[in-house]
């Protein structure tokens, strides 16, 4: 990088704040910049759809950290949005015309959500739930609304029925696939958490979308759906995915496919500008494959790999991928992936509401999805991370013990 310039970080989610944390943690003392486009300080994005979206405490329950630590570690916050790139000239142009110039740049965009493109999807009460405005505005829907319809049994979809369903509202989710989760857990999983969603009286539909919002009055009065049937609701919460934001790095001419394109260590194909996070592309030696992963673990591990490599400690990036999600009383934990698994095996009893599936491809471990097994999941995560595997009848077997097999 350029010495004298700062490090400028485009995006304050969790892979731009833990970027600039790491590198003052690694002795990092030149300026440090992070772009924020938000008008809130830095904050945590999963708590919006738990436990902030259940009532839980204010604003600073989901801030990374109070102002004064970006004060005490010399970061500057930058409300501002990014119009464009000068690679040329190492300089950012802002919306309001202002510009700044970086010694090195990092894009932490992120993803944002993928818009519901049917008639009338921007009526009120159509809502979507990713940043802090959106969770506040569904925390006081909720308190007031009566019948929700969620297009999407995702991660975002779910906890949201679960929040809103315990709030005591009548909740119908929408799902094209066959189950619940169908792109992200093996069909055990998905087959728990569908008898637990409907113990709790959501309705699930599957294999129908929506065709149309109905309203009166400019207001959300139901939903259309793709088999002829009609749904009442005074709330529609849309999970269909996000889409990253790349629009920034392409239009400076950088190599994007369904992320930003880098390299091991994280870099673009300009040696000044690192991508991390969720759109981030990057090309994965654990997996023999490019990936783009929508995690904190993801986001996080990238800015440490980042911070290491401007400090003069460069690794090419290897995390083991890991994710979670809280619904109802039911926590589900995911290490590694699970796609394109051959055989999963069980350790404890879905009837007892703990168990996890070890997925196998070929006979090595992949993946582990626990649910309400926290000890399944941390160990699983040691042993994949140090490449190393259990047979499929140790799996089983309870009294196996997990902490030999990565000692």
């Amino acid at each position: 990088m350029t010495s004298q310039q700062p490090v400028l970080i485009v995006g304050a989610g969790h892979a731009g704040f833990q970027l600039a944390a790491s590198l003052r943690q690694s002795g990092f003392q030149e300026a440090i910049e992070l772009v924020n486009d938000e008008p809130l300080p830095p904050y945590q994005r999963p708590p919006l759809s738990k436990a902030y979206l259940k009532g839980a405490g204010g604003i600073e329950t989901v801030l990374f950290r109070p102002e004064k630590f970006y004060v005490d570690q010399r970061i500057t916050l930058i409300d501002a949005h990014v119009a464009a790139i000068d690679r040329a000239g190492r300089t950012v142009r802002f919306a309001s015309g202002s510009s700044r110039q970086y010694g090195h740049l990092v894009l932490a965009t992120g993803a944002r959500n993928r818009l519901l493109d049917i008639p009338n999807a921007n009526l009120d009460g159509v809502m979507y739930l990713r940043s802090f405005a959106e969770s506040e505005a569904l925390r006081t829907r909720l308190a007031a609304g009566q019948r929700a319809v969620v297009v999407g049994a995702g991660f975002i979809g779910l906890e949201f029925a679960a929040t809103a369903r315990a709030r005591g509202l009548e909740v119908d989710v929408l799902e094209l696939a066959p189950r619940v989760m169908a792109r992200a857990v093996t069909p055990g999983i998905s087959a728990y958490f569908e008898r637990r969603h409907r113990e709790a009286g959501i309705r699930l539909h599957f294999g129908v979308g929506a065709t149309e919002i109905e309203g009166a009055d400019g207001r959300v009065t139901g939903v259309s759906l793709t088999d002829g049937t009609r749904l009442a609701a005074d709330l529609v919460v849309v999970g269909v995915g996000v889409l990253p934001n790349v629009e920034l790095a392409a239009e400076a001419g950088l190599p994007v496919a369904s992320g930003i394109i880098v390299d091991r260590q994280l870099r673009t194909a300009d040696p000044d500008i690192s991508a991390i996070g969720d759109c981030a592309l990057y090309q994965s030696a654990r997996f023999g494959m490019p990936l783009r992963l929508e995690s904190v673990q993801n986001a996080a591990d990238h800015a440490r790999c980042v911070a290491a490599r401007l400090t003069g400690k460069p690794e090419d990036y290897d995390g083991v991928p890991w994710f979670w999600s809280d619904q109802g009383s039911d926590k589900l934990q995911m290490a590694g992936l699970t796609a394109g698994f051959d055989h999963a095996a069980l350790r404890g009893d879905p009837a007892q509401g703990a168990f996890s599936a070890f997925c196998y491809k070929d006979g090595r471990l992949i993946g582990v999805e626990s649910v309400n097994r926290a000890g399944d999941h941390v160990f699983a995560r040691r042993l994949l991370g140090a490449n190393k595997s259990i047979a499929p009848e140790q799996a089983v077997d309870l009294s196996f013990d997990l902490k030999k097999a990565v000692a």
